[in-house]
């Protein structure tokens, strides 16, 4: 095994986005469209995207939703086109580029699991039906459709239950920047224990029901209301029936004076529901919010204004904290009424090839294409192009082919995504070949580890997806050199990598930060990380979730090494390794999880890896922990939690094992410290 030389400080780099279960992630699949069924092959981010809130959680099997991702992209202007592919098996990502008027009246189109259902900007409309999702379909996105007018002339309708969207039993289900209005019955129902449920940034108005939870008397559901701007609805807004965790926030409630449509009620926790009410807007509600006796419901941050009748909270139920199930950012209640008066409903970029954030402008697309097809031949070319100090995102879409080249985003350049256009992350690849001893052309030295990076990202807000960064350089012809080499180099915060390759040997992947008293947050998804020594490394707060990391062996055969070896500033977060997979090609026994890298020799430091819910093969040492350059790790932060797989173990003084208090202050929020990583 090549020795592991000290590294001096450098500066950062990064790239990369998109999603899958790191337990059934299929090495070179996208987990995004694959080739549409209409058009081009392309993958944007609407394509690809996850679900937030309780939708986000891994559980009944199912981690987190991601609808049709892995599916074919299918455009519909039809009923019947619609009903083939959202009752198929198979999973499918469906835009729909016309209002479609469902015959007869009131039909609720059956989904199936594995499906995202999406209007193309504002032209995709449901008109005169809806959707129902029945027990166990699980895994749906239903995102930026209009869905209206089934009312059959009754305000309270007994008579027809036609709503916008139906699930009674399923699970897993993001509904979001939908406008459904004037049904009959109600315009949302989630019945019957429908859990793990997200529904947010819509509008929903102009009928008597707007979003009804509930019908059972067990105590199972967790679900998330965030961003909704519901308006001129009577009741059930929401009314929230026997709901183990209800999180509602950043909601606007309104009843506009003078009109014939008055609420009876706002927000209504009742049954066994145990409620979390925070920083919503409230105006001219009567009851705004209320609760039943045997309910809890807890308020912090709301705002109220015109309302009249019962505003309550309290109760007998446990106390809960969200983040300890996912992570959020709550807006002031104050500024909620024009955030969502702007950002709520269809967006026009949304199912097609632009992408927006909830309230941020339309990105700037700019290509890449090595055939001269795009606007640019190198990918540094398109980064040159990015304006200095720009304030909105820059997606740089890189069709697919091999770009041997070194690519640097500077700090003065926030709000990049690179995006690979391909069908596979496999298929767009930015490659080259410098190792830290390598001489730089001009004489002046050698790169050293961080300068040896193929691509380097010390620009805020940087995202990357569907691509490979690697690094191949040749360790077996220039043993005389040093042997680092790293793929990617961040130095940056809010770093987001879902859905990439990150491939290489020793020092891979480098997370660090701008300085030692700067904050440097890095989230990696659903992606690979490939290397055997230290290969995931480096000062910053950085998340590995939902991904694979590969072990290999080294150039001669040999198979040793060390996933990590963070180098945490003191009263920092390190290396988390979350809901992920270790693996690889490698004998039994040989790897460690991680070693303590004191960079420099600077005791002060206090570097931390967590490896926790993680499938761990047996390559995995019994003491999976190590000491470096004369530091002991027990002088400093290693541990695991609830890891399984022939690596895992039980706790000993040589394995650590968190405590399940330790444990609820060590999830993936607690990293991500209020930032919440939306593909953009």
């Amino acid at each position: 095994m090549a020795q592991h030389r000290r590294r001096r400080t450098a500066l950062a780099v990064t790239v990369p986005l998109a999603l899958t279960a790191a337990g059934t992630l299929a090495y070179g699949m996208f987990p995004g469209a694959q080739p549409k069924a209409s058009a081009a092959t392309t993958a944007p981010a609407w394509a690809t995207a996850v679900a937030d809130g309780f939708a986000s959680v891994n559980a009944l099997g199912q981690n987190g939703t991601y609808g049709g991702r892995d599916g074919k992209t299918v455009t519909v202007r039809t009923q019947a086109d619609l009903e083939k592919y959202a009752t198929s098996a198979d999973p499918y990502v469906i835009v729909v580029a016309a209002a479609i008027n469902i015959d007869p009246v009131g039909k609720e189109i059956k989904v199936q699991s594995n499906k995202t259902i999406v209007g193309s900007g504002t032209s995709g409309q449901i008109v005169g039906g809806g959707f129902f999702l029945g027990q166990g379909v699980h895994n749906v996105i239903i995102r930026n459709l209009t869905i209206r007018d089934t009312y059959q002339g009754t305000w309270n309708d007994k008579d027809h239950d036609f709503d916008g969207i139906q699930m009674d039993g399923a699970h897993h289900v993001w509904i979001d920047h939908d406008d459904i209005r004037h049904m009959a019955d109600g315009l949302i129902d989630s019945r019957k224990d429908t859990s793990y449920l997200t529904v947010s940034w819509n509008r929903l108005s102009q009928d008597n029901k707007a979003f009804g939870i509930g019908w059972t008397t067990n105590v199972t559901a967790d679900i998330t209301v965030h961003h909704n701007w519901i308006r001129e609805t009577e009741q059930r807004n929401p009314s929230t029936d026997n709901v183990a965790h209800a999180h509602l926030y950043n909601n606007y409630l309104e009843d506009v004076a003078g009109t014939d449509i008055k609420s009876s009620y706002g927000n209504y926790s009742r049954g066994r529901t145990n409620m979390l009410l925070e920083n919503s807007c409230f105006q001219g509600i009567n009851n705004p919010v209320i609760r039943d006796s045997t309910a809890t419901l807890v308020q912090r941050g709301n705002q109220f204004s015109g309302t009249t009748g019962r505003n309550e909270s309290g109760g007998s139920g446990a106390s809960w904290d969200p983040k300890s199930y996912y992570s959020y950012t709550l807006d002031k209640a104050a500024d909620v009424p024009a955030i969502l008066k702007s950002g709520a409903g269809p967006r026009s970029s949304i199912g097609t090839t632009a992408t927006t954030t909830s309230t941020s402008a339309a990105a700037t697309t700019l290509t890449v294409a090595q055939d001269g097809s795009g606007q640019y031949r190198t990918v540094q070319a398109a980064v040159n192009a990015v304006p200095a100090n720009n304030t909105s995102r820059v997606v740089i879409a890189v069709k697919p082919g091999t770009y041997r080249e070194l690519v640097k985003v500077p700090a003065n350049k926030p709000h990049v995504t690179i995006q690979g256009t391909g069908a596979s992350r496999k298929d767009t690849v930015i490659v080259y070949n410098n190792a830290a001893g390598t001489q730089k052309p001009d004489g002046s030295g050698t790169y050293g580890t961080g300068g040896s990076a193929t691509v380097a990202v010390d620009a805020d807000d940087f995202q990357a997806r569907n691509l490979t960064i690697s690094n191949d350089f040749d360790e077996a012809a220039h043993q005389d050199i040093a042997q680092q080499a790293v793929a990617l180099r961040t130095s940056s915060d809010k770093v987001f990598l879902d859905g990439i390759i990150v491939s290489g040997d020793q020092d891979t992947l480098l997370v660090d930060t701008a300085a030692k008293d700067k904050l440097g947050r890095v989230y990696m998804s659903n992606s690979y990380v490939v290397g055997n020594v230290d290969f995931i490394f480096g000062r910053a707060t950085a998340v590995i979730d939902k991904s694979v990391i590969t072990l290999k062996k080294r150039y001669n055969g040999t198979s040793a090494g060390f996933v990590t070896a963070p180098s945490t500033a003191a009263n920092r977060k390190g290396i988390l390794i979350a809901n992920s997979t270790v693996n690889g090609d490698v004998s039994n026994r040989s790897f460690y999880l991680g070693r303590p890298w004191h960079a420099g020799g600077d005791a002060t430091l206090d570097p931390q890896t967590t490896v926790r819910n993680t499938s761990l093969s047996a390559a995995v040492k019994t003491t999976p922990w190590t000491d470096m350059s004369g530091f002991s790790w027990k002088d400093d932060r290693f541990a695991e939690y609830k890891n399984t797989g022939a690596g895992s173990g039980a706790a000993s003084s040589d394995r650590p094992q968190l405590t399940d208090a330790q444990a609820a202050g060590q999830e993936v929020a607690d990293w991500l410290a209020g930032w919440t990583p939306t593909a953009s």
